[in-house]
Parts: C-alpha cells; structure tokens; sequence
C-alpha cells in the first residue's frame, strides 16, 4: 500500500509501521482518537455539570 511501510525484526515479523502523514494523515488523526479513547475506557466517568463547575472553580480562583 502506497505511503505505508511495515518495520520487521530478523524473524520477518511486523513489529511497527511508518504511515506518510501527508497521504494518511487525516485517517491517522481518526485512528489515534479511537487509541485514546480505548485506553481511558475504565476511567471514571464525570458529567458535564460536573465537568463545567470545576473549570468555573478553578477560572474563578486564579
């Protein structure tokens, strides 16, 4: 595939790959938020009030 390049140890097997961020890059940005998100899937969630009072609180004690 055109802009992908597989890296192999000395047994042949895959072990990263280089992705042209020119060609890919839109498709890469999709790819990392799906990364993201699956390694926050076990934090607490917080709700959005929750969320908006603790940006209120810390913008109004600086």
């Amino acid at each position: 595939m055109k802009g992908i390049q597989f890296v192999v140890n000395e047994d042949g097997e895959k072990q990263a790959v280089l992705i042209d961020l020119t060609q890919w890059g839109e498709l890469w940005e999709d790819f990392y938020d799906v990364l993201v998100a699956h390694t926050r899937q076990d934090e607490e969630e917080v709700s959005w009030e929750e969320l908006k009072q603790e940006i209120q609180a810390e913008a109004n004690g600086k």
